[in-house]
């Protein structure tokens, strides 16, 4: 059963907000999650950047020939 529970570390320990749901001795994995200014990682590409480097081929709509032998 894997179970993930929030919880800060400080002065070298780990203090989570909720008691894990175990009894026993249990083998665990941290992760430690940088905190980002929301502001700075959405950074929005400006429109139009794209233009021109998309190519579509004339014959894009016309029906595929080699399907007729599996309808």
């Amino acid at each position: 059963m894997l179970t993930t529970i929030e919880g800060i570390y400080e002065g070298g320990q780990v203090f989570f907000k909720e008691t894990p749901p175990l009894k026993k001795k249990t083998k665990v994995l941290v992760t430690f999650m940088e905190e980002t200014d929301p502001s700075t990682s959405l950074n929005k590409r400006p429109l139009g950047t794209m233009k021109g480097t998309i190519k579509m081929s004339d014959d894009f709509n016309d029906p595929i020939d080699d399907l007729k032998d599996y309808m």
